[in-house]
């Protein structure tokens, strides 16, 4: 279905946002047939499990994406409940953005399911935009037996709210004249970087539309915001947002985190957790060519309450061994006396790994936990995950995992990702104060 204005309208609506509707289940549905009409959810397995994604069936019922799962079987039980197959996803993803790619070559991934393209450089060999954004859904469709929702516009702010407006199945053509008269109406939380705590401080304010925040005087912005967020918002709110199409994803973390089953005291469960999470962690940082200095840890209790500390290494790490004493450490220090529901690692301020550099410290072994770690690397990749702290195989009890809000089985922690470093694997809504624009 399409909600576009007349096709002349998109002159200069060079950005598309394209979007996958409910990539996850989709993708379940197209390998199961049967499935076609039915509710269906995919989440994590476990009484703590999350929906990371449900069709259009299940969200009638109020189903959502990042609720708990447990939630979610008490608005539709009759759902049809499948665990994620991160693997089945990413094999679609590759082929959806293999399609972007053969349009143009301005293609800015924003996660498994949805990218910016730039086709300005496609019009004389595709036509309009609106026959582009035709094309790559008719290919999607054909090709993959997958729907998606495409925004056009001429920048990327509003082509993404134009994508959102076209779900499901559909197309919107917001042309630069009319940019105001769609955006203008719309509530504050439309605008990125209005989340939950923002959007409560504009509407004290008086604030509720986002017309509201183009006419509002800046210092009054300024005073409730912060200089940046003020003048970010006010810029959004009258349409205008210079950032271009990057085809340069830079990485500016990798993560993991884990959520029990049953809120835990025991240290040792906890110490080996967060050993198995800085086991992830490394991989994926040496995986991906990249070292990082500052650890961080998030630890949430039993309230829902979230406790975070970081500490900043005096050099960049990819070790697992020294992630690991480092959050411990950490955890040591915080000694929240609770007990906790989930438990998470970080490492932060990521560069392109190089050691070439790296002093050996007073009394350290030339040959130490960084070539051990790398020699059970190329065993991993040779043989599969053969290699892992001892501890981890003692039974660590039974535990969710998760990296950006995806949801897997214990087993993965001394795994592979087979979507890469801090990869966002979860099929989620867009959030605009984790990911603005991919600033990351």
């Amino acid at each position: 279905m399409e909600r576009a204005h007349q096709e002349q309208d998109d002159c200069g609506c060079t950005i598309l946002h394209v979007d996958m509707d409910a990539f996850f289940a989709s993708v379940e549905v197209r390998r199961r047939p049967e499935l076609r009409g039915r509710p269906v959810v995919v989440g994590g397995a476990g009484p703590r499990g999350v929906v990371s994604s449900a069709s259009y069936e299940a969200r009638a019922h109020g189903v959502r994406s990042a609720m708990p799962g447990a939630q979610a079987r008490r608005l539709r039980p009759q759902a049809v409940f499948l665990p994620p197959d991160m693997a089945a996803y990413a094999e679609a993803s590759r082929a959806v953005m293999g399609i972007f790619a053969d349009v143009t070559p301005l293609v800015e991934p924003l996660s498994v399911d949805e990218a910016f393209l730039d086709v300005a450089g496609a019009l004389r060999l595709f036509g309009r935009p609106t026959a582009i954004a035709r094309h790559i859904r008719a290919r999607v469709s054909a090709e993959q037996g997958l729907t998606c929702s495409v925004g056009v516009a001429a920048t990327k702010f509003m082509a993404k709210l134009a994508s959102t407006r076209a779900k499901p199945d559909g197309m919107l053509v917001v042309s630069a004249e009319n940019a105001l008269d769609f955006l203008h109406p719309l509530p504050v939380d439309a605008l990125w970087g209005v989340g939950d705590r923002t959007a409560d401080v504009l509407r004290r304010l008086g604030l509720r539309t986002v017309a509201d925040v183009a006419e509002a005087p800046l210092g009054m912005l300024r005073q409730a915001l912060g200089d940046a967020a003020a003048a970010q918002l006010h810029a959004l709110a009258w349409a205008r947002d210079p950032r271009r199409v990057s085809t340069e994803r830079v990485e500016k973390s990798t993560g993991a985190e884990t959520t029990f089953d049953v809120d835990v005291m025991d240290e040792d469960v906890i110490r080996r957790t967060l050993l198995a999470l800085a086991t992830t962690v490394g991989e994926r940082l040496r995986k991906a060519g990249h070292t990082g200095r500052t650890v961080a840890i998030k630890v949430r209790l039993t309230d829902f309450s979230t406790l975070s500390r970081s500490r900043t290494l005096p050099t960049a790490t990819d070790v697992a061994r020294e992630i690991f004493d480092t959050a411990w450490h950490l955890y040591q220090v915080l000694n929240p006396g609770e007990r906790i529901r989930l438990v998470g690692v970080r490492v932060e301020g990521l560069v392109e790994g190089d050691d070439t550099g790296r002093q050996l410290a007073l009394g350290e072994r030339e040959h130490g936990w960084r070539d051990a770690e790398r020699a059970a690397d190329a065993a991993a990749a040779r043989f599969g995950a053969v290699v892992a702290p001892a501890s981890l195989l003692r039974g660590a009890g039974s535990m969710n995992h998760s990296t950006n809000g995806s949801a897997a089985d214990i087993s993965t922690l001394v795994g592979d990702s087979n979507l890469g470093p801090d990869r966002v694997v979860a099929e989620r809504d867009f959030d605009p104060l984790s990911d603005p624009l991919r600033p990351s």
